[in-house]
């Protein structure tokens, strides 16, 4: 009898390949279980957290990565160290202050966090002034502001947004910040996106500054109300920006705008997903490797991903990849 049921076992092996013996990877069957802090619910960033669990679905079906609202990059930080996300989603500017452990930061965080990869590079710092004001006070660059000393009243983003606090660096990379625009009688406004919009189009803002996807709805929105002019940075203040900022050099080609014909040098802010240098080497590799074969699925989740690249994944300065994300990277030439 055994001998019997030994021969009909080996007999439906040959049927089946595998019955018997598996010898699959255990990587190709292996499910991971992750969250991915973000920032609001409904945004950019939550369309890039169901591509990030697409992505890795491609590579190890049945795995599952759920987005996890929170009040965005700063705070994103003190998730990942505390261990209550398994990624996140952290601008380049945040993690600049971040890794030398200036405010909002008190201790240094360089040796606890890692990237995997970035997920983009094109939110450029914009500088969109009313023509009418910027005729008046014969303003044509950035600099321009420092040079005129105008009584101007500009909008930048909410306090605790990193678009905020890199616009502040701008403006005081021209010696045009917050204490010398009140003193020219000027002012400083924090808004939102969509505030911004409806403040410069009901004239009650000169200038908005901030980290946009080109061609925004806000600013179309704008545009299409009252006359704009984009202020174009100096390779001096840029140098300055990105230096002080962690942010990279950026050119809004001429024709973005149709009002718009010459390019216009800016700086632009990053997200990046990072992880905690803790994460084992193998599971970062498993991670990055995943992500970069299968970078479509992130790439589609809207228009304004679809120059994402594995190269421009693999383009970071601002810390460190992780190691194992590293080892992926070698492997595959992208670093």
């Amino acid at each position: 009898m055994k001998a019997s049921i030994r021969k009909t076992l080996l007999a439906a092996a040959l049927l089946v390949p595998g019955l018997l013996m598996n010898t699959a990877p255990a990587a190709e069957s292996e499910g991971y279980n992750l969250t991915v802090a973000g920032a609001s619910p409904g945004g950019l960033w939550s369309l890039l957290g169901a591509g990030l669990d697409s992505a890795l679905k491609a590579e190890y079906p049945g795995s599952t990565v759920t987005y996890q609202t929170s009040g965005g990059g700063i705070a994103n930080v003190m998730v990942l160290k505390r261990g209550d996300a398994s990624l996140a989603i952290i601008e380049d500017a945040v993690l600049r202050l971040a890794s030398e452990g200036e405010a909002p930061f008190r201790e240094p965080a360089k040796d606890d966090i890692r990237l995997l990869s970035y997920l983009y590079t094109w939110a450029p710092m914009q500088a969109f002034m009313r023509e009418e004001f910027a005729e008046e006070h014969g303003i044509e660059t950035f600099s321009d502001i420092a040079e005129v000393k105008p009584p101007i009243t500009i909008a930048i983003n909410k306090r605790g947004n990193i678009a905020s606090s890199v616009a502040v660096a701008m403006l005081k990379a021209i010696g045009a910040g917050p204490e010398k625009i009140e003193s020219w009688g000027g002012e400083i406004i924090y808004a939102a996106s969509s505030e911004q919009s409806t403040l410069i189009q009901d004239r009650r803002i000169d200038m908005f500054l901030n980290s946009l996807f080109v061609r925004q709805s806000s600013i179309m929105q704008a545009a299409n109300s009252i006359d704009l002019d984009l202020l174009p940075l100096s390779d001096e203040t840029i140098k300055k920006v990105t230096a002080k900022t962690g942010t990279q050099p950026f050119v809004i080609p001429g024709g973005a705008y149709e009002w718009i014909t010459e390019d216009t040098p800016t700086v632009s802010i990053s997200a990046a997903l990072a992880v905690r240098s803790d994460m084992k080497d193998e599971t970062a590799y498993k991670l990055t490797k995943a992500l970069y074969e299968n970078f479509e699925k992130i790439a589609n989740v809207h228009p304004a991903m679809k120059r994402l690249n594995p190269r421009i994944m693999a383009s970071a300065e601002v810390i460190p990849y992780h190691d194992g994300a590293l080892r992926y990277l070698k492997e595959a030439g992208l670093r």
